[in-house]
């Protein structure tokens, strides 16, 4: 190892030699600052943050910068900070100047490994929530974690260990410093401990030693790990003469961990891969004589002695990678070992699960082991894939010869050689692969994985080798383009928030070991489709979208792009793009989806052609010819290609069509079964790509005009499969209705069978005839002939899905299940199966779906099935179905701690004639198949249960599959047989099967992959070459096979087996469980994301796990102070604010990056709304008001805490949006208090019920959150103040009401004091971490309380003058309770406080003593609601339970202080709400009171009656249409919730409801006087999933149910008569039908490929407009387009009367969306139309339908979203979405604008009585009262005057 000029002494303080704190020679990133430590007594290092990466402390400064450090090991003393997760990332350098990424995370579920970055778990097993594997408990103890970059190296990779490169440390942890040094010290021991026991040890050196108390053990306070660790081992030697201290010292202390190519005994899962366990403070002081896994492969240094059996074990200083195996008798065992010496890095790999050692052993000290080698290894090889896309079908390439194809399958990218068939594959993929590319040499290849975290890897093309892997900067990346020098590397992705991200990667240096660097990175609001980097210019690119094509460069570090002016093909979906070749250079091809093709000359950025190609032809016209614009619609293209002389466009319609470049004339066209969605001419012109939207991928041979069909696939995951022994076909089955026929030999489709209607579940060949049986989900079971096209026999004797399908080897009978338990024998021996017996509840009916649910012996005289219950597994006799056996599995599993269940059976080889079942214990228990004994038991299989498994026809393998893991057992070895893991499927493995010739194995899931099994090597003779010490044992591969695997790259054969456990140096407790870790992931659903995305990789009901708070101290003073250690006076200083600045605020906590979310439902988080926001209204006065805000319907069940009611007086107030809603409870009658220009998130009433302060999220019109203070008798606003930054989570007022308190949500993390006689900021401070609650003491002005993570605060404030200065003590939560958050608080009788928590606690504290004396188990959920009066306390939940407690024996309780029992407290009533309680409010009395629900509901609650009664009730979700009878007494209203609602109009009360479940209402319309008797009313409502409901309002009753659409419905409308329904869909279809027959007897697609946006009808005279027919209606679609007809439905008679159409606006006007269209039929004259959306200017637009012209337009100050005419007065209401709603008077011109919406007004309806104006803002309602339908102009304002109206 050669010596860098940094190393000069044995020990090397990295922190000291790179000046850490002054941050010159190393840098800081995020929340990272010096701390005291209590426990070391020194200053540390506290990283913290929500997001790893984002906060770190990196060395050296810079990534082109080195450490240098050649230090064998590195000791890094560290502690993890509880709850979150942490990161360690090392550059170590090779030899040969390789970068290794060496990473250890608490992030990483299992252990990963490429050729350039070793990922290892971090697991704190003893934390206080299970679900929580890897996050440190709350008692993380400090550690030594001491790792031997050496071996690591060596070991994992078998390369040689250069130096150090730099160390990133990432949030969250403490770390005091860092060492190297080539000396391997024992933490435990110092140096006088090692003088005066003259211990061969190396002791600690003294700066690195941490402080132990007197006369106790290092090891009950702190934790050393060493990684890779040296296995104990025994010594026949004096342990005197041991270079190891004596057993005394060190038995128990060291958990040692394994390298990777040591099989090893564990007694954790296979889930759980190398890792670094680390034992809590909670397992201390138990016996460390527990039994130990002992390996069976030790680790001993080079050149060891052979040890004796007694000796104590040797802890080696110079541990080394060679694994050696001895042969000997263990002590006390007869059981022989075998010899087997690897040198270096052996390839053999076993594992034995579930192996325990005896007490004697143990007693003994002797490791009792046996292992078989389990060889070659490994001992399968992919050798094909059936399957193309996955994520998509638009990826496939040619190489740089044209002689192979690289596309993608799933995880698994495949380069098909077109001549030859063979495929070769690039493995490492650990989901689908969204995008690839290659560069133009074929050199270099790109590929993105899809996921949260997209990764990026780059592969050597020639090698297969992963050069390169990192995490790409957006969500998901979609698109690839390398240049064609392959130097750079362009991407087109998503971020997490749906912008369009652009990135440019360097790849320059990743041939040389370097990684691609991220040269650029800019986001765009056009859409992209297609990104190509043009090859003749590395620095420029071209992308086109929906109406943009944009030319990129990229110049000085950044991509800059410009439009191309596409005039009047703006307009145009685009698709893809592509430069033209050589000497048509200038030329970009675009291709869109109305079958145009645009030229575009990119120099002069001009449109040069434009052409329609493909117009649709009636049949038997000629050939498509080239068409102009103006030709008709043309078939959607989706794909082009260009060479040198023709462009390949690839079509929906499933045509491939090859064009010369003028496009005069089809040279070549090839039909496909499918849409294509991707055409790729080859380098050489000759041969054109294709691809499938069903995916098919082949290719079209230009000269021989012949079209080659590369691989088929299935578009769905697979089921089933089965194999036919005679042909060597395989069949399957899949989830998209088809049942396929492959060739073993060939991989290619040889039938295609399809079953629309019906899935196919389970498939089975016929043993001797060419038939296939094939069992549906519908419970038929069909045969089908391979032979003889005949009609398929079908039985149907089965009532649920078909389960199980066996046929017996000899071909005489077939049995099939099903989900109702029943089992059916048929005789299928002869040409036509019949049906012998049918027997009900023999099968399990809740099995689990498995291909293994029916298995038959070999030979042929035993059925197996799990039932009829789950834990029973029965044989019967094939012939008379007669019970034979029957076995009680769970009777097997007595270790188990819950009822082991029957997963699947299989049955083995007739002699010894074992059955084989799958437990859901995760164990396989082989059983004898006469007499139902117990043979043998594999525990541990996989971390699941096991669905599928198979044993080979000679008995030596068995092959199990869970997850997305295959298993190879070496089933012949009797006691322990070992296994090799394969992974590569992107989904769970649904069946694995061993082909008839018992040379290949299947497995079907994503894909269907292939695999050969390699033979085992021949035994060598002793003292052979393979033999000797120093030769790693080969797998030598026949001539003819070709070894496609890349063992350095990580992609050969994917990872095989664990790789041992990293523990820690501390005793194994009695309380550690050998059993799987609880939410463990399987062993190899692997991922490569450096850590998790917060939404994606965070284990479920984590998503909003708690972060870690901040401390920022701000400089302007203001809350400044130091937080002291917990428990003590932390002294905050809260110190004035100056007059006139309340607002102002300290710059560095307005810049802190604000920590996640917490994990509790209490936080206030406002809804996305449109961002729009109008600046400023203008309302005229109160006299001239045309609209008085009348009511508003709904409640904001968004809102915490916002309901106040004060029963004493009457008062009662709620929020809805931004609007403060004061209600009499008695009468109805509402107040609105508007202002806030927010959503408001909270509320809370003065004492004296005199004031009432309200508070908003900042938004895009404020930067600070809104407070006001609302004066309540008179409705008015006192005062306006701010000064939080993000949302205000809780308001309280003193009981004097002199003080208002106000608190910060977990963004904003601060804690504001107000004075209520001045509305002056008193004091603020920051709080270090997010706090959920805060209250005041009822009895004590100056005490408050706030409750946050981990802890509860209590604050004492003692006001002097102006100033107020506070004393903040912090209790933290008593570990006994086991809750993380504390979300709610409330004062009871003093000194109690009652505290919630997300654990679903109640805990009482003595605000005295400072303590917690009692805590119960109140609810499941988490606590967000808590009140206390007297005796009674109410609790409120997300589980949606509001409970009423006794606790009037509390007091006395607290009196007993630990001796309490929380038995005295009982639960009096109970109510389930509707949803989550975010509000309650009671009377003192506690006997009545008022609860708010996440519903969106108000309840009232009388727990004297025990009942809830609705107050206030809303929508949950957006409201989608508001509609009227033409009674005008009721309204209706429909939801994305799926419901439909009527309303009482007078009331404005809910009277009826219907419900749809799991589908969103979209549409609503209610039928016309004319329809029937007003006693007969119904409503039509359309669904997303197509269906037409129409409910009777009268009856409450549904009665008719139709399906005219196979898309959502988007609009809906009666005709004028009331007896036809015209409805329109998202694909632009308009049915017509009738409601009283349920029959659709028109279809109009005038408007197809846009959606319907609105339908109307109305009466006309018959004649009237020139045409005949009573009614008129209208379809106006997205696309700017209406449609206007007149019909007579009755004699079916419908004629296009007019049609409208404009060019689109600009789209810079709407980034992601045009405006709607809209168009409406004027009230006061029929002939007129009303329409606004169908310009390039927004305005509203008066068309006359006699003079077919435009008579006026009003302009409009933005693009109008929603419209209403008036039907009794000339107004128009239009909504904006600015949340603005504009009030037209058509007869002046004149305007109002009125505020008061939380977010667009997508609705705007005027009621059939034209008094009132609903306008809708997502869920809330507002209804506007219209005070008079005649108004001068002076009365409105200013506006334009329409003359046309008088004329």
């Amino acid at each position: 190892m050669r010596a860098a000029p940094l190393w000069r002494k044995p020990l090397l303080n990295v922190f000291r030699h790179f000046k850490v704190g002054e941050w010159k020679r190393s840098t800081k990133e995020g929340d990272v600052a010096p701390v005291t430590d209590k426990t070391l007594q020194c200053t540390v290092y506290r990283i913290q943050g929500s997001v790893s990466a984002s906060n770190y402390l990196q060395l050296p400064k810079t990534s082109t910068q080195s450490l240098g450090l050649t230090g064998r090991y590195l000791y890094v003393l560290f502690r993890p900070l509880p709850p979150k997760h942490f990161v360690i990332h090392l550059d170590v350098a090779t030899e040969d100047s390789r970068v290794i990424r060496v990473s250890f995370s608490s992030l990483f579920k299992e252990f990963k490994s490429t050729a350039t970055w070793l990922q290892f778990p971090f697991i704190c097993e003893a934390g206080p929530r299970k679900d929580l594997a890897g996050v440190a408990p709350s008692g993380a103890r400090w550690t030594c974690l001491q790792l031997d970059l050496r071996d690591t190296l060596l070991v994992y990779l078998n390369r040689r260990y250069g130096h150090l490169k730099s160390v990133r440390l990432c949030a969250s942890l403490l770390v005091k410093n860092l060492y190297t040094s080539d000396l391997c010290f024992d933490p435990a021991v110092t140096t006088v401990e090692a003088q005066r026991a003259k211990l061969s040890v190396t002791p600690v050196p003294r700066e690195m030693a941490f402080p132990v108390p007197k006369g106790e053990s290092w090891h009950e306070h702190y934790v050393h790990i060493r990684f890779p660790s040296v296995s104990s081992r025994a010594s026949s030697e004096p342990a005197q003469k041991s270079r190891s201290p004596p057993e005394s010292v060190f038995r128990g202390h060291v958990l040692e961990l394994l390298p990777h190519p040591v099989a090893f005994s564990n007694p954790f899962p296979d889930s759980v891969s190398p890792v670094a366990r680390m034992f809590g403070p909670t397992a201390s002081r138990q016996a460390s004589s527990v039994p130990r896994p002992l390996p069976e492969v030790r680790l001993f240094r080079e050149h060891s002695e052979v040890c004796g059996e007694n000796g104590p074990g040797d802890h080696s200083q110079e541990p080394s990678a060679r694994a050696q195996v001895t042969n000997k008798h263990a002590a006390g065992n007869s059981t022989h070992t075998s010899s087997l010496e690897l040198a270096t890095v052996p390839v053999a790999l076993s594992k034995r699960p579930g192996r325990k050692q005896s007490s004697r052993d143990t007693a003994s000290g002797d490791t009792v082991f046996q292992r078989r080698s389990f060889l070659p290894d490994p001992i399968l090889r992919l050798k094909g894939v059936i399957g193309f896309g996955g994520h998509s079908t638009k990826w496939a390439v040619w190489t740089k010869d044209g002689a192979a194809v690289v596309y993608p399958c799933h995880a698994v990218i495949v380069v098909l050689c077109v001549d030859t068939r063979e495929q070769r594959f690039f493995l490492g993929h650990t989901d689908k692969v969204s995008a690839l590319a290659l560069d133009g040499s074929s050199s270099l290849l790109a590929s993105a994985q899809a996921g949260p975290a997209s990764m990026l890897r780059l592969w050597d093309f020639q090698t297969r080798g992963c050069l390169s892997l990192s995490r790409s900067p957006v969500h998901t990346l979609c698109s690839l383009s390398f240049s064609s020098s392959g130097v750079l590397l362009c991407g087109v992705g998503k971020d997490p928030h749906g912008r369009t991200v652009v990135v440019a990667w360097g790849t320059e240096r990743v041939g040389r070991g370097g990684e691609a660097v991220l040269l650029a990175k800019t986001y765009t609001g056009v859409d992209v489709q297609a990104f190509k980097v043009a090859f003749f210019d590395e620095a420029r690119m071209a992308s086109c979208g929906q109406g943009s094509v944009r030319l990129w460069r990229l110049r000085g570090g950044e991509l800059r792009s410009c439009p191309v002016d596409l005039g009047a093909h703006r307009v145009l979906e685009l698709t893809d793009l592509a430069f033209g070749q050589a000497q048509d250079a200038r030329t970009l091809y675009v291709c869109s989806r109305s079958g145009h093709v645009l030229e575009i000359d990119h120099q002069r950025m001009t449109v040069r052609h434009a052409r329609l190609l493909l117009p649709a032809q009636a049949p038997g016209s000629p050939l498509s010819q080239k068409q102009t614009s103006g030709a008709g619609p043309g078939i959607s293209i989706s794909s082009l290609s260009v060479s040198q002389t023709t462009c390949a466009v690839g079509s929906d319609d499933g045509y491939l069509r090859l064009w010369p470049l003028d496009f005069s004339s089809v040279l070549l066209e090839a039909e496909h079964e499918g849409p294509v969605t991707l055409v790729c001419v080859s380098p050489d012109g000759l041969r054109v790509l294709s691809a499938t939207s069903s995916g098919h991928l082949g290719f079209l041979d230009v000269p021989s005009r012949e079209y080659n069909m590369l691989t088929r696939s299935h578009a769905a995951p697979v089921l089933g499969l089965a194999t036919e022994h005679s042909r060597g076909q395989l069949a399957t089955v899949s989830q998209d209705h088809t049942v396929r026929v492959w060739d073993l030999a060939t991989l290619q489709q040889l039938y295609d069978l399809r079953s629309p209607e019906e899935t196919p579940r389970t498939i089975a060949f016929h043993p001797t005839r060419p038939a296939l049986f094939c069992g549906f989900g519908s419970g038929a079971v069909r045969s089908f002939s391979l032979e003889a096209a005949q009609v398929p026999v079908q039985h149907r004797c089965h009532r649920g899905a078909v389960t199980g399908l066996a046929v017996s080897p000899d071909g005489s009978f077939l049995f099939s299940s099903c989900s109702w338990g029943t089992l059916a024998q048929y005789r299928c021996s002869a040409a036509q199966c019949r049906i012998l017996r049918v027997t009900d509840d023999m099968v399990c009916r809740d099995a689990h779906p498995t291909p293994n649910a029916l298995v038959v012996s070999g030979d042929s005289r035993l059925l197996a099935f799990v039932g009829p219950s789950k834990y029973v597994v029965t044989v019967v006799n094939t012939a008379s179905l007669e019970e034979l056996l029957r076995v009680d599995v769970s009777a097997l599993a007595l270790a188990s701690s819950r009822l082991a269940s029957a997963v699947a059976v299989c049955f083995g080889p007739v002699p010894p004639g074992h059955l084989l079942v799958s437990t859901s214990s995760n164990t396989v228990v082989v059983l004898d198949a006469a007499s139902g004994c117990l043979v043998r038991e594999l525990s541990g299989v996989h971390p699941v249960a096991c669905p599928s498994l198979a044993l080979s026809r000679d008995a030596r393998f068995l092959l199990t599959a869970a997850d997305r893991a295959i298993k190879v057992w070496d089933y012949a070895a009797k006691a322990s047989p070992g296994h090799q893991v394969y992974i590569g499927h992107s989904e769970p493995v649904r069946a694995v099967a061993f082909a008839p010739d018992q040379q290949q194995l299947l497995s079907v899931a994503d894909a269907i992959f292939v695999w050969d099994i390699l033979g085992a090597p021949e035994s060598s003779p002793p003292g052979s070459a393979r033999d000797s010490p120093g030769v790693p044992p080969t797998c030598e591969a026949s001539p003819g096979e070709r070894q496609l695997e890349d063992t350095e790259s990580g992609a050969s054969g994917l990872p095989r087996q664990q790789v041992p456990v990293p523990s820690q140096a501390a005793p194994l407790w009695l309380g550690l469980r050998a059993g799987p870790l609880e939410g463990g992931d399987g062993a190899f659903s692997t991922s490569d994301e450096e850590g998790p995305s917060e939404e994606s990789h965070i284990p479920e009901g984590l998503h909003q796990a708690s972060g870690l708070p901040m401390l920022v101290k701000e400089a302007s003073g203001a809350g400044d102070g130091a937080w002291g250690a917990p428990g003590g006076p932390w002294g905050f200083s809260m110190r004035p604010h100056p007059r006139g600045c309340a607002t102002a605020r300290s710059t560095s906590a307005a810049q802190a990056r604000p920590p996640a979310r917490p994990d509790c439902y209490r936080h206030f988080v406002a809804r996305y709304k449109s961002p729009l926001l109008v600046k400023s209204t203008s309302v005229p006065g109160a006299r001239t008001e045309r609209l008085l805000l009348k009511a508003v319907v709904g409640y904001n069940g968004n809102g915490r805490a916002n309901v106040a009611w004060k029963p004493d007086t009457g008062f009662f107030a709620y929020t809805c949006g931004c609007l403060v809603v004061v209600e009499d409870l008695h009468s109805g009658a509402q107040r609105h208090w508007l202002g806030h220009p927010e959503e408001v998130s909270t509320l809370a009433l003065s004492h004296d019920a005199q004031i009432l302060a309200s508070a908003s999220g900042c938004g895009n019109t404020a930067s600070r959150c809104q407070i006001r203070i609302w004066d309540v008798p008179g409705g008015s606003c006192r005062r306006l103040i701010s000064y939080h930054n993000t949302a205000v989570q809780a308001l309280a007022f003193s009981p004097d009401d002199a003080l208002l308190v106000t608190l910060g949500d977990y963004g904003d993390c601060t804690l504001a004091l107000w004075s209520m006689a001045t509305y002056e900021l008193l004091s603020s401070v920051r709080l270090p971490e997010p706090a959920h609650d805060v209250a005041f003491n009822p009895r004590e002005a100056g005490e408050l309380a706030c409750v946050g993570q981990g802890a509860i605060t209590s604050w004492l404030l003692q006001q002097r003058g102006a100033s107020v200065r506070s004393q903040a003590h912090r209790e933290p939560i008593p570990e006994e309770l086991g809750a993380g958050e504390l979300t709610s608080l409330c004062y009871g009788d003093a000194p109690l406080l009652y505290c919630g928590s997300n654990a679903g606690q109640v805990c009482v504290w003595d605000t005295c003593a400072s303590c917690c004396f009692l805590a119960w188990e109140a609810d499941d959920g988490e606590i967000g609601v808590l009140l206390c009066s007297g005796a009674w306390l109410v609790s409120g939940s997300n589980s949606r339970r509001l409970r009423l407690w006794a606790v009037g024996a509390v007091p006395e309780l607290r009196r007993k202080g630990a001796r309490a029992r929380s038995s005295s407290v009982f639960m009096e009533r109970e109510l389930t709400l509707d949803g989550a309680i975010v509000s309650a409010v009671f009377h003192d009395s506690m006997d009545m009171g008022v609860a708010g629900t996440t519903a969106g509901t108000l309840w009232y609650v009388s727990w004297a009656e025990g009942t809830s009664t609705r107050l206030i009730s809303g929508h949950r979700s957006k409201v989608n249409e508001v509609v009227f009878s033409p009674s005008a007494s009721h309204w209706a209203t429909c939801s994305d919730d799926g419901s439909v609602r009527v309303w009482s109009l007078a009331s404005m009360e809910l009277l009826v409801q219907f419900q749809v479940l799991n589908q969103s209402c979209l549409c609503l319309a209610w039928s016309p006087l004319s329809c029937r008797r007003p006693e007969e009313q119904q409503v039509v409502a359309g669904y997303s999933d197509g269906t037409l409901r129409v409910f009777s309002v009268s009856r409450i009753a549904m009665e008719l149910k139709m399906h005219p659409h196979r898309v959502a419905l988007t609009a809906i409308a009666f005709s004028a008569d009331g007896q036809t329904v015209l409805s329109g869909d998202k694909d632009g279809l308009v049915a017509v039908s009738r409601p009283r027959t349920g029959m659709t007897f028109h279809v109009l697609s005038d408007h197809q490929g846009a959606p319907i946006s609105t339908i109307q009808s109305t009466h006309k005279e018959y004649g009237d407009l020139g045409a005949e027919g009573a009614d008129l209606w209208l379809a106006a679609s997205s696309d700017q387009r209406v449609s206007i007809w007149v019909s007579d439905w009755s004699r079916g008679h419908c004629e296009l009367l007019d049609w409208l159409s404009s060019p689109s606006p600009a789209l810079t006007e709407f980034p992601s969306h045009p405006p709607p269209s809209l168009a409406a039929f004027c009230p006061w004259d029929a002939a007129l139309l009303v329409c606004a959306g169908l310009g390039v200017h927004p305005e509203v637009a008066f068309y006359s339908l006699r003079q077919k012209q435009v008579v006026e337009k009003i302009s409009l100050p933005f693009f109008a979203v929603s419209l209403s005419l008036s039907p009794g007065a000339h107004l128009m209401a239009i909504g904006f979405a600015e949340r603005m709603l504009r009030l037209v008077d058509c007869a002046s011109g004149a305007v109002q604008d009125f505020a008061g919406h939380d977010d667009l007004v997508q609705l705007c309806r005027f009621a059939s009585s034209a008094r009132l104006l609903f306008s809708v803002a997502h869920s809330e309602i507002l209804v506007w009262e219209v005070t008079g339908h005649r108004a001068t102009e002076e009365s409105l304002g200013s506006g334009p005057r329409l003359a046309w109206w008088r004329s």
